[in-house]
Formats: structure tokens, C-alpha cells, sequence
């Protein structure tokens, strides 16, 4: 089939693209300019204003977690700080379904999978916020860098979310909620130190007035590290360390009853040390990286129609830079290196929100977006000189929403929704999920089910890399990557609500992944498969004492090669148990992560080895010192496990940690 065949076939969607599009722009002019008579239309409805509620991940909308047939979990304040976790990488350890993998200690490049997907798979927001980097080859966002200090709750979602988020949700979404501000104004610090000359520290300040709410937070760390090219290879000795610097602001203000604007704003600057590589000699002294990253957002909210339909407008814009310098050094006397590279994203998403009846709410919206991205990179060896320009691009795209849902009796529940996107490049693509949910009558019993697509633009490198010598890079003719999901699950409550029992099924198929050729550059030729089940129990026989554990068995399956894809383990298995008495707190946490594959590049040729598997146990206190003061004290790998999370790669040993926490 020829290229030009290739695409008017993917294109085949645009007539209905722009018909929902203006249909969208009709209906949107319709309601903001409502006829006569309508509100007294609505009150013939003789329905009670619903609350005023707020977009969350699982639908957009604040939905009760019982009433969601998505499978997801929700990581609380409560137990960000019961086990004294710093970061968001390490809050997302032990959830269930995914895995992480880092090249290195605290501040080297980190991503996650969920149920075996691609790291550039997986939508990371802030606040709604895409994090995604641009001007990352393949649109990945770094998870090394982000802080918890500020952070009130984690939402994961698995499974393909591009209905509601649009590319990169193909298989999950993170979305990590800061602090809005709430109650009596007041103010809290944290820190810690410890192993590897860490130092570690916050401040913040928050409350909420009367039409008013607002969060500040800064937050600080250095640690000295070990050497990122993994100290038990010979030739490594250098220890790699990491700097980091984030502020935080997020103000709300309510105008009048039915109608509010908040703004929020983030800045981060991190450095790190590097290696050249993972592995034996792989040390180098002076490789340092800087990476920035800002986030702007300002969302305008209203409500009319006696809270029956509400709007939010919102307008975000987020960029990142990243720059390395590795100058000549003794070890390295003929070879030097040096890069920058530099993303950003503009977007505008006009959501609205439809109640209709008290169980039946419609969800639509409108997303605008603009993404830019440049790099420039150098590098000097005993071969000559090489230079690689990705001069400054651009790509626009645009995508209408929509998603129903309805609550019948308090007992079934359901979404259905549909998207279309248009990509300035990559054409048009159109996705769609099916979400209900069960729950039995007086038998404490959930029935859960999805079934969904998701897609992935190409990225900017991925589009319009310039060639070298030795062949073409970037493809102007790449079509989105697809994906098809489905999941099964069943929640069972017993024992009066103090046991809690879950198990699940899923399965993703995955085609037209981009993936490189030294020949042809870019092209949509991978596909793949991931398949598993997830069990999980959760516990509270009394009010001091909780408990959880959960399973998953991954199956991830390259359908060309016929092999597994990298770095993914079969089998993770997760247990944490906390106390409360009195004063004191305690926190045990034990992760377990099975073999897998990956890369040995230590010879002319990468060879496929397979990693150990790894136990970790990690455990926290606190003791209350006085009335919102509390002394810290956090072990992780307490058995002082040797392991790789990407072969050739450091990780930590046994750790120590201590602080105080002053207010909450």
C-alpha cells in the first residue's frame, strides 16, 4: 500500500471530526446563550441543585471511588506521610500494577509502567496539567524530579484513558493533586537526613478564608549519592549526587457563589551528576545535568442553571529545559560533550459538565493544544566532531470529548464516552470507552468492567528529526499509535467492612508503535501485547491497625519478535502494615519485583540477560514529641539487597533517614 493510500485511509475520519467539532461549537453557543424560559424550564424539572463538584481523574468529575468502574488507586496524604516518603517515584513503588526503573540514585532518569506498558504510554499530570516532556524523543515525562511536599493524593488509573485525556494515556494515567488550601491557616515544615549525605527539607503555608483558599510550598534536597554506574562494577568509584529546588503556589478565589478562579504555579530546578554509562568503568567525574521545569495554570469555574451545568475554562502552560556539559576530564582527556533541549506546551481545555438528573450527568469538553521544542547537541572524540540540530518545531492539535453517565438505583453505574482528536500532523483519531459497574444489594459486593481504545501521537523528534549520513531519522508520514483495552474485576467486602478483597483481569493490545530502523528511521511497525489478573486485600480490624497486600502477574509479549519486552517483571507482590498507638506510629512496607529481561551493552554487542529478582523492606516511625511536632524515622532496604532496577545501574543499600515534621 503506498504512502499516500496510507494516509487518506487514516484520514477517513475527518468529515466526522469536523461535524462533532461545529456540532460541539453549536451546542457550547447554545447553553452560553441560553433561550428564554430556560431556567424555568429547569426548574420544572423539579430536580435538587446537585453540589458543586470538581474535575478528578477517574471521570472528570469528583466521583465516589465505590461508584467507579475504573481500576485505581488512590495514594492518600495519610500514607505519603506514614512511610516519610520524599518523592512521588517512591510513593508509587509498591502500587499495584506497576513498575518502575531508574538509571541510577535520587535524581537520575526514572519512568514507570503500568500493567507493561511504554513508559511514554503514561500521561503524568499535575493539577490536569500535562507534564509530558516535548522535546523527549518519544514524549516520556521524568518522574525523578517531582516532590511530595505540596502533594495531597495520587491518583493511578490502568488501563487506556485517551477518552477523557487524549494522547499519551494509551496505558494509564498519574495525576498527582497538590494542596488547595483548607481550614485554619497555618504553617508546616519538614525535613530529613541521612544516608549518602542527604538533606532534605520543606516549608509550607496554607488556609482558607471565607472566599478564598491558598497553598504555598518550597521545597529543598541535596544528596551526595553513589556512583549512578553502579559501585559494585570495578572502575566505580565517583559518587553522583543531585541538587533539587521546587516552589509551589496555588491560590483559589471565589467572585461570587457561582463562579470562581484559581491559579497555580510551579517552578522546579534540579542538577544531577551522570555516568557515561551503566556498568564497569562507566564513572565519569564531571557529566552534570540541569533540568527546569515550570508549569503555569489559571482555571475560570461557573455554574448556572441552579448548579445544573457547569463550566470550567482553563489555560496551562508547561516547559521544560534540560542542559549537559561533559567537558574533557583525565579519564576522558579526548572526549567532550554538550546539549540542550528545550519544550514547552500551551493548551486550552473548556470542560463542561451537564447534571441532567440526579443520576445522569453529561460530561463535554474542548482541547486546544500547541507543543514546541528544539535541541541543539555537540560532542568532540578521538573521531572528530559531531553535531546534531533539531532546529525549533511546532505541532497543533485539537480534540472534542464527551461522556455520559448515569447512576441508577445506587446500585448500577456507567460511563460511555467518545473522542475525536486532530493531530496538525499525524491525522486524525478517534477512541472510545465503556465503563459499568455492579454493586450487589446487602452482599458488599462490586462488579466492575472496561473496555476502551487509546492513542499516542508521534512526537516532534519521532516527526521531524533531520537525517545523518548514515540514514533518515525523523517521518513525517507516522501515523498515531493504538491501543485496545479491557479489564474484569470483583471487590468484595466482608467482615463488616474490615476486609476488603479485590481481584481482576486485563488485557492490551497494542499496534502501529513507533519504533526506530537504522535504514528506514521512524515507521508505525511494532505491535504488542500485555495480559495479566491483580489481586489486592485491604484491612482494618481495628482503628489502629491497617494492612494491605496485592499481587500482579504480567504477561508483556513483543508480537514481532515473539519476545518479552524489556524491564517488565512477571511478578510484583506488595505488603504494608501500619500501627497507631498513642503517640508513636509505625509503618512496614515489603516490596517484591520478579525477574526480567533487559540489555547488557558492556560488549561490541548488546546482549539480552535476564535481571534477579528482589526483595526490599522498607519501614517508618514517628513519635509525637508535642501537639504537631513529630520526630522521624525512615529504614528502606533493610536487608541490604543488591539489585538492578536497569542493568548495569546503581541502586541504594541499606538507608537511614531521621527528621521532624512540624504541623500537617
Amino acid at each position: 500500500m503506498s504512502d499516500s493510500s496510507r494516509r487518506n485511509r487514516h484520514l477517513n475520519l475527518r468529515p466526522a471530526a469536523t461535524s462533532l467539532f461545529f456540532l460541539s461549537l453549536l451546542l457550547f453557543h447554545f447553553f452560553l446563550h441560553p433561550v428564554a424560559g430556560a431556567e424555568e424550564a429547569a426548574q420544572e424539572l423539579k430536580l435538587k441543585p446537585p453540589a458543586h463538584v470538581v474535575v478528578v481523574t477517574a471521570a472528570r468529575l469528583e466521583t465516589p471511588e465505590r461508584e467507579t468502574a475504573s481500576s485505581i488507586t488512590i495514594i492518600t496524604r495519610e500514607k505519603i506521610e506514614a512511610m516519610n516518603r520524599t518523592t512521588v517515584l517512591e510513593a508509587l513503588q509498591d502500587v499495584l500494577g506497576l513498575s518502575l526503573q531508574q538509571n541510577g540514585p535520587a535524581g537520575a532518569a526514572a519512568s514507570v509502567f503500568i500493567r507493561g506498558s511504554n513508559p511514554e504510554h503514561v500521561l503524568v499530570m499535575v493539577d490536569g496539567v500535562e507534564m509530558n516532556d516535548p522535546v523527549s524523543p518519544t514524549r516520556m515525562f521524568d518522574l525523578a524530579h517531582l516532590r511530595l511536599d505540596d502533594v495531597e493524593r495520587i491518583e493511578i488509573l490502568r488501563g487506556p484513558q485517551s477518552t477523557l485525556y487524549g494522547s499519551e494515556a494509551m496505558g494509564g494515567v498519574i495525576h498527582v493533586i497538590t494542596r488547595r488550601g483548607a481550614g485554619r491557616e497555618g504553617l508546616r515544615l519538614s525535613s530529613l537526613a541521612g544516608s549518602f549525605g542527604t538533606l532534605s527539607a520543606g516549608l509550607g503555608y496554607g488556609g482558607k478564608g471565607k472566599r478564598y483558599r491558598y497553598d504555598l510550598s518550597s521545597s529543598w534536597m541535596k544528596s551526595d549519592g553513589f556512583s549512578a554506574a553502579g559501585s559494585s562494577y570495578p572502575g566505580n568509584k565517583e559518587k553522583d549526587g543531585c541538587r533539587s529546588l521546587w516552589l509551589s503556589g496555588r491560590l483559589g478565589w471565589d467572585a461570587r457563589e457561582n463562579a470562581g478562579l484559581e491559579l497555580a504555579a510551579s517552578f522546579g530546578s534540579n542538577l544531577m551528576d551522570l555516568d557515561n554509562y551503566g556498568g564497569a568503568y562507566g564513572d565519569d567525574t564531571n557529566y552534570r545535568q540541569n533540568h527546569d521545569t515550570l508549569l503555569l495554570r489559571g482555571t475560570l469555574r461557573s455554574r448556572h442553571l441552579e448548579n445544573r451545568w457547569e463550566q470550567a475554562l482553563t489555560l496551562s502552560y508547561v516547559r521544560h529545559d534540560r542542559a549537559y556539559r561533559n567537558p574533557e576530564d583525565e579519564a576522558h582527556p579526548f572526549d567532550a560533550e554538550e546539549g540542550t533541549y528545550t519544550g514547552g506546551r500551551v493548551k486550552l481545555d473548556w470542560q463542561h459538565n451537564l447534571f441532567l438528573a440526579p443520576s445522569h450527568t453529561l460530561t463535554a469538553g474542548l482541547e486546544i493544544e500547541r507543543e514546541s521544542g528544539k535541541s541543539d547537541y555537540v560532542s568532540q572524540s578521538v573521531w572528530g566532531a559531531y553535531e546534531s540540530l533539531f532546529p525549533p518545531r511546532t505541532a497543533g492539535s485539537g480534540g472534542f470529548y464527551i461522556q455520559d453517565r448515569i447512576a441508577l438505583a445506587g446500585v448500577f453505574f456507567a460511563t460511555a464516552g467518545a473522542r475525536v482528536d486532530r493531530h496538525g500532523a499525524a491525522g486524525t483519531a478517534l477512541t472510545w470507552r465503556l465503563a459499568p459497574a455492579v454493586l450487589v444489594p446487602g452482599a458488599g459486593t462490586k462488579i466492575r468492567a472496561s473496555l476502551g481504545t487509546g492513542f499516542k501521537a508521534p512526537s516532534l523528534y519521532q516527526l521531524y528529526a533531520p537525517g545523518t549520513a548514515w540514514g533518515p531519522i525523523g517521518n513525517v508520514l507516522l501515523r498515531p499509535e493504538r491501543s485496545l483495552g479491557w479489564d474484569f474485576g470483583l471487590e468484595q467486602v466482608l467482615l463488616r467492612g474490615k476486609l476488603t478483597a479485590a481481584a481482576g483481569v486485563f488485557f492490551n493490545s497494542y499496534r502501529d508503535l513507533i519504533q526506530f530502523d537504522f535504514l528506514q528511521g521512524y515507521s508505525n511497525i511494532g505491535r504488542a501485547e500485555t495480559k495479566g489478573y491483580e489481586i489486592e486485600f485491604r484491612a482494618e480490624p481495628r482503628p489502629w491497625l491497617s494492612a494491605e497486600a496485592s499481587y500482579t502477574r504480567t504477561k508483556v509479549r513483543d508480537l514481532e519478535s515473539g519476545l518479552d519486552l524489556l524491564r517488565r517483571p512477571q511478578d510484583k507482590f506488595s505488603a504494608g502494615l501500619r500501627v497507631a498507638s498513642g503517640s508513636a506510629r509505625l509503618a512496614l512496607e515489603a516490596v517484591y519485583v520478579g525477574s526480567r529481561d533487559d540489555l547488557d551493552y558492556s560488549g561490541w554487542e548488546a546482549q539480552r540477560v535476564r535481571l534477579d529478582p528482589f526483595l526490599v523492606l522498607n519501614a517508618s516511625a514517628a513519635l509525637r514529641l508535642r501537639s504537631g511536632v513529630e520526630a522521624l524515622l525512615r529504614l528502606d532496604n533493610i536487608l541490604n539487597r543488591a539489585y538492578e532496577l536497569v542493568r548495569g545501574y546503581g541502586t541504594a543499600g541499606f538507608s537511614v533517614y531521621a527528621g521532624l515534621r512540624i504541623g500537617s
